[in-house]
């Protein structure tokens, strides 16, 4: 925003911040933070502290505003759940997304950084990585809560520590009893502490890195909690009709016990084996580039299969309750020009959910993508220059008010019919 836009919209900015910052103990830390999310919001290349104090005019102390992002000893996790809160009521969310990102490095001192793949870069390279949990809908989402994730090497108690790393932690700021967490197991930490807030929303979205993890997707369904995951080819199932079978007891030995005849096959051959001819079009929703849809945009389309199977692997096995394995949908995308399916999903929604159903739930996880566009181009996600774990932890936190601020306007100003955002 320029400062003439940001000054017809200060008063519900200070209204809005005060809603988030009330358990603030101390004026400073109320007028600061306030400071801080204007600055983040102001029109500016780089959002660190040094040049959003020099944009801020009688607020551009730079020695607060680092004192307060960095230093304060606010609780993220109060603010993170009023905003939770406030979005639950204003985005009314079909979905809870799961998801990471990358914040590149340059050096070795910020805590959590190491040599690792980000979906950022696209490989492997010296950064953090970040997993977030969002509330969302088809016309908006909004970013609730924030891990950071440890790889091994900042680890003490692992076999692949790294002595200098770990004798940064101090330094860093790291809690002593915060070690390695897997992102799978991160995510079902910040969904059961979203849902400790009073926020709770029965279907959860993620992409590959989540949904490969079968016990990713055990912890949801613990929880109650419905499912529509991405996954790579490499997950073995049955086709639904399948049923284990006793063989024959000889009279001597241990009985045989119920087994599948045939061994499990990657989700890929199933899909493969249904064929091109099991595929049906699916128009998911329009995009934002003008286009032939009634809108006037580009409508979303392509070509989908859907078939019931039967999840395999030990993980699943050791958790299953008798002998028969649960069903669940496999989707894949099998674009006209394309010789095989190029995009898989899982899902245990009920059998008679709808293709353009699960078509559509399993394509809102783009709203995740745009908040992180949004927050890394406009909002200073990534810009954050400080090394500490509960700096990084309150930089996340206020990039996300300064999002939902965004996304409350958006919501008040846009027309009904807007192409979504």
């Amino acid at each position: 925003m320029t400062p003439g836009e940001l000054d017809q919209v200060r008063e519900d900015l200070v209204a809005f911040t005060a809603e988030m910052f009330e358990a603030f103990a101390r004026t400073d830390q109320h007028r600061w933070g306030q400071a801080y999310v204007r600055g983040l919001l102001l029109d500016g290349r780089r959002k660190s502290v040094e040049p959003m104090a020099a944009r801020l005019g009688e607020d551009g102390n730079r020695q607060a505003l680092a004192h307060f992002v960095t230093s304060s000893p606010w609780d993220w996790a109060h603010v993170r759940a009023r905003l939770a809160w406030r979005m639950h009521e204003a985005i009314d969310p079909s979905v809870l997304v799961v998801d990471d990102t990358g914040f590149l490095k340059d050096g070795d001192a910020s805590a959590g950084v190491s040599r690792q793949y980000t979906g950022t870069a696209g490989k492997v390279t010296n950064c953090q990585v970040g997993v977030s949990v969002h509330l969302a809908r088809d016309h908006a989402s909004a970013p609730v809560n924030w891990r950071l994730f440890l790889p091994k090497s900042w680890d003490p108690g692992s076999d692949q520590a790294d002595p200098v790393k770990v004798a940064r932690r101090d330094r860093c700021g790291i809690p002593a009893d915060l070690g390695h967490v897997e992102k799978w197991q991160l995510a079902l930490d910040m969904i059961d502490e979203t849902r400790s807030w009073g926020v709770d929303v029965p279907l959860v979205l993620a992409d590959a890195g989540y949904g490969d993890a079968a016990a990713f997707r055990l912890g949801l369904n613990q929880r109650g909690l419905h499912y529509v995951v991405g996954i790579s080819t490499t997950p073995t199932a049955h086709p639904a009709s399948a049923r284990p079978v006793t063989p024959p007891y000889s009279g001597t030995g241990r009985p045989p016990v119920p087994k599948y005849p045939e061994a499990a096959r990657s989700v890929k051959a199933l899909v493969i084996e249904a064929g091109r001819s099991a595929a049906r079009p699916v128009q998911w929703r329009e995009g934002s580039r003008p286009g032939t849809g009634r809108s006037g945009y580009k409508r979303m389309y392509s070509r989908f299969v859907a078939l019931r199977i039967r999840p395999a692997g030990r993980e699943i096995r050791d958790a299953t309750q008798g002998v028969e394995l649960a069903e669940c949908w496999v989707l894949a995308e099998w674009p006209a020009k394309e010789a095989e399916p190029v995009q898989f999903w899982l899902s245990d929604l009920p059998a008679d959910t709808p293709l353009t159903t699960l078509v559509r739930l399993a394509k809102l996880r783009w709203r995740i993508e745009h908040d992180y566009r949004e927050m890394k181009q406009a909002l200073g996600l990534a810009h954050f220059e400080g090394r500490t774990f509960n700096g990084w932890h309150h930089h996340v936190t206020l990039v996300s008010l300064a999002h939902a601020f965004c996304t409350l306007r958006r919501l008040t100003t846009a027309p009904k019919d807007a192409a979504p955002a």
